[in-house]
C-alpha cells in the first residue's frame, strides 16, 4: 500500500468532536465510595449486593448517568459484573476485557476475575458467609438473569433480597439523564411507515395469543414507530419504553417536550402518548397493574424486561409470557429501503476510509503518529462527507501491544506512538440511512514473520466466511468454524465472537443474528452481521480484518435447496503487504482480487487524482 504521490491532507480538525480521549476511571476514589456503598447497603439490612454494567432498558449501550459498575469500580469496558461483600469484591470479565480490567481496577480493593474460569453465581455461593443477605436492584437484573443466581444459591444460608438503587446516595456528581430531542427518521430511510410496523407487531401478537408486549429494548422501540433521538454517545435512540397492545393504541412513556408539534402529531394518530418522570420505569410499573388481570397474557422480553415488571404483573393477577420481543426479528431483516441505505453508507464511509488509509501511509512515513492523532484524523475524514451523524463507537486505534486488547480504548493517559509492525483500527459511522463498522490492520515498517502469518491466516478466516454459501435454516453457530479454521490449523483462535449483527442507523451490535459458537437464530435474507476474526498475542501485537455483510438469496444452479450466501457491503482496501502468499489459495486470490477490483471500480470516481492513484496500486492483483 506505499502511496506513489502525495494524497489529499487529513483535514485540521483540532479535536475530535464525536469522542473524547480524557481518561474518566477513577480508581483512586474506589475506596471511597466502596465504603460509602457497604454503608449505603448495611443501613439497607444487606450484606452485599450484585451489580452488572446494565440500566432498566438492559442495553448493551448505557448513558453515564447509569454507569454504576464505571462509578465503583472504575472499569470502563462495556460490559461486566461485579459482586460487593463486606470485606472482599470481585469484578467479572470476559476474554474481552480481562486486560484492560486489571489495568483500570485497584486490585488491592477489588479481584479481577475471568469469567471464563469462575461464574459470579459460583463464587457468590463460595465467597458469601452463611446466612447472608446480598441485595440487588429489580430494575437491573432480568428473571432469567436472577434466575442463575436463585439456583445457585439453593441449599445455602445466603438469600437474594430486592432493594431500591443506593447509588443516589453515594453519588451526588450523578450526570443528569438524558433528554435530547426525538425525531422523524422518514420513510426514505425507513421503508416502511410505522402504522404498518405496528399493523404487522399486533397482527403477530395475536398470532401468539399475547394480550400485550412491553417493549423495554430501546433500539426496537425507535425502528417500530420510526424515531430517533441522542440519548445514548454514539447509538442513535430514544432511551423510553412502549406498551403493545393486541388491539388498540399503544402507549408510548415519552416526555412530550422531546418531540416538535408535527412529530407528536403524527405518533398521537396512532398511539397514546404518556409523559412519565425519570425514566419511566414506575409510570410502565403502574399501567402494568392496571392492565393485568387473571387470564390476561403480557409478553415481556426474556432479554431486556426487567424483574420490575414481572412482579408488577403477577401482583395484579396477570401471565407474564418470557421470550423474544417479536420486533427484534422484524427489525433484522432489513426491507429493501433499508438495504439500500446500507450499500449507498458503506459506499460513502468507503470513501472516507480509502482517504484516511491513504492518508495514514504517508502520514506515517514522515513523523510519528500517535493513536490519539490517528483516531481523530479518521473521524475528520467521515466527517468531511457531510453527512457523519455521529461515530458508530469509540474508535479503537490500537498499537502495539493495545492492538491484542479487542476493545482497546485510547485515552490521553494510554495513548502511544505507532512502532513498526501492525496497527489495527476498528471504526464505524452512523448515517441517516446506515451503520458502518469496518477494522483495517495496516502495515507499518517492517514486520515480523509471526505478524504475517498471523494475519494472512485471519485473512483466509474472513475470506471463507465471505464466500460461503449455506442453505435455509443455517444459524451463524454453524458457519462460525468457516473463519476459524485456518486459526485452527495453527493452533492458535481468538476468544470474541466472528460477527454481530448492525442496524440501520441503530446499533452497531444488533440481534439475535450473529456468527458465534452461541448463535442458534437461523439467518435470513436482509440480515446484516459482521465478519471479523482477530489474532491477539497478549502484550505484543493484535489482528483483525472487518467487512459487513448482507445476507442474501443466492440462485445454485440445479440446486434442490433455497440457498443464501453473504453480500460483501464494505468497501475498502485491504492491506496486502503482511500476506505471506504462500498460504493463500487459488480460490482466496481470486476473491482478494475480485473485491478489490470491486472497491476499485466502485470508489475511484469519489477520490481527487492523488488518492486515485494511491488506490490504484493499494488493489494492484496479487
Amino acid at each position: 500500500m506505499s502511496a506513489p504521490s502525495k494524497p489529499t491532507a487529513a483535514p485540521a480538525y483540532p479535536a475530535a468532536r464525536f469522542q473524547s480521549f480524557r481518561e474518566t476511571a477513577r480508581p483512586d476514589l474506589t475506596k471511597t465510595r466502596l465504603a460509602a456503598l457497604r454503608a449505603a447497603l448495611s443501613k439497607a439490612g444487606c450484606d452485599g449486593l450484585l451489580l452488572p454494567r446494565a440500566d432498566v432498558f438492559q442495553g448493551e449501550y448505557i448513558p453515564p448517568s447509569e454507569d454504576r459498575l464505571a462509578f465503583l469500580t472504575a472499569f470502563t469496558g462495556s460490559a461486566g459484573f461485579a459482586i460487593v461483600l463486606a470485606e472482599k469484591a470481585a469484578l467479572f470479565v470476559d476474554g474481552r476485557y480481562t486486560v484492560q480490567a486489571s489495568q483500570q481496577v485497584d486490585a488491592s480493593l477489588i479481584t479481577v476475575v475471568p469469567i471464563a474460569d469462575t461464574s459470579p453465581e459460583s463464587w457468590l455461593a463460595a465467597e458469601a458467609q452463611s446466612g447472608a443477605r446480598i441485595g440487588y436492584d429489580p430494575d437491573l437484573f432480568t428473571p432469567r438473569s436472577l434466575k442463575r443466581y436463585r439456583k445457585a444459591l439453593e441449599g445455602t444460608e445466603i438469600t437474594l433480597t430486592a432493594l431500591a438503587d443506593p447509588f443516589p446516595a453515594i453519588w451526588p456528581d450523578r450526570p443528569a439523564a438524558p433528554a435530547s430531542k426525538v425525531v422523524d427518521h422518514p420513510l426514505v430511510y425507513a421503508g416502511v411507515s410505522r402504522e404498518d410496523k405496528l399493523a404487522a407487531l399486533q397482527a403477530a401478537l395475536k398470532d401468539a395469543k399475547l394480550d400485550a408486549l412491553l417493549v423495554s429494548e430501546c433500539p426496537n422501540l425507535n425502528w417500530l414507530f420510526n424515531i430517533r433521538a441522542d440519548d445514548v454517545p454514539h447509538l442513535p435512540i430514544l432511551r423510553a419504553f412502549a406498551l403493545i397492545l393486541a388491539t388498540g393504541n399503544p402507549v408510548l412513556f415519552v416526555d412530550p417536550a422531546r418531540l416538535d408539534a408535527q412529530l407528536a402529531a403524527d405518533l398521537g394518530a396512532i398511539l397514546t402518548i404518556s409523559a412519565p418522570e425519570s425514566n419511566g420505569a414506575a409510570e410502565v410499573e403502574a399501567s402494568l397493574r392496571r392492565l393485568a388481570r387473571p387470564g390476561l397474557r403480557i409478553r415481556l422480553d426474556e432479554d431486556s424486561g426487567a424483574c420490575r415488571f414481572k412482579s408488577a404483573i403477577e401482583a395484579a393477577g396477570g401471565s407474564v409470557d418470557l421470550g423474544p420481543d417479536p420486533i427484534l426479528l422484524m427489525k433484522a431483516q432489513k426491507n429493501p429501503v433499508e438495504q439500500q441505505g446500507a450499500r449507498d453508507a458503506h459506499l460513502r464511509d468507503g470513501v472516507a476510509m480509502t482517504r484516511f488509509l491513504a492518508w495514514f501511509d504517508d502520514a506515517i512515513t514522515n513523523k510519528p503518529l500517535t493513536e490519539i492523532e490517528v483516531a481523530v484524523a479518521l473521524e475528520g475524514f467521515r466527517i468531511e462527507t457531510g453527512a457523519l451523524k455521529d461515530i458508530a463507537f469509540n474508535t479503537i486505534s490500537a498499537a502495539g501491544p493495545h492492538a491484542a486488547l479487542p476493545h482497546y480504548r485510547v485515552s490521553e493517559a494510554s495513548n502511544r506512538a505507532i512502532p513498526p509492525g501492525l496497527f489495527l483500527i476498528d471504526s464505524g459511522g452512523q448515517y441517516r440511512d446506515g451503520t458502518t463498522d469496518i477494522t483495517r490492520t495496516i502495515a507499518v515498517g517492517k514486520m515480523s514473520r509471526a505478524m504475517r502469518e498471523g494475519y494472512t491466516r485471519v485473512l483466509k478466516g474472513m475470506i471463507a466466511l465471505s464466500m460461503v454459501v449455506f442453505p435455509k435454516g443455517t444459524s451463524g453457530a454453524h458457519l462460525d468454524a468457516f473463519a476459524r479454521m485456518p486459526l485452527w490449523q495453527a493452533g492458535q483462535d481468538f476468544d470474541h465472537g466472528t460477527g454481530h449483527g448492525v442496524g440501520s442507523f441503530l446499533s452497531v451490535h444488533e440481534g439475535p443474528q450473529r456468527f458465534s459458537k452461541l448463535a442458534h437464530e437461523p439467518l435470513k435474507p436482509g440480515m446484516i452481521l459482521s465478519n471479523e476474526p482477530g489474532y491477539y498475542r497478549e502484550g505484543a501485537f493484535g489482528i483483525r480484518i472487518e467487512n459487513l455483510v448482507l445476507v442474501t438469496p443466492r440462485a445454485i444452479k440445479r440446486g434442490e435447496r433455497a440457498m443464501f450466501g453473504l453480500e460483501t457491503l464494505t468497501l475498502a482496501p485491504i492491506d496486502t503487504r503482511p500476506i505471506v502468499k504462500s498460504l493463500l489459495t487459488r480460490a482466496e486470490r481470486n476473491w482478494l482480487n475480485a473485491y478489490h477490483l470491486r472497491v476499485r471500480e466502485a470508489l475511484s470516481p469519489h477520490l481527487d487524482a492523488a488518492t486515485r492513484l494511491w488506490l490504484e496500486n493499494a488493489t494492484a492483483s496479487l
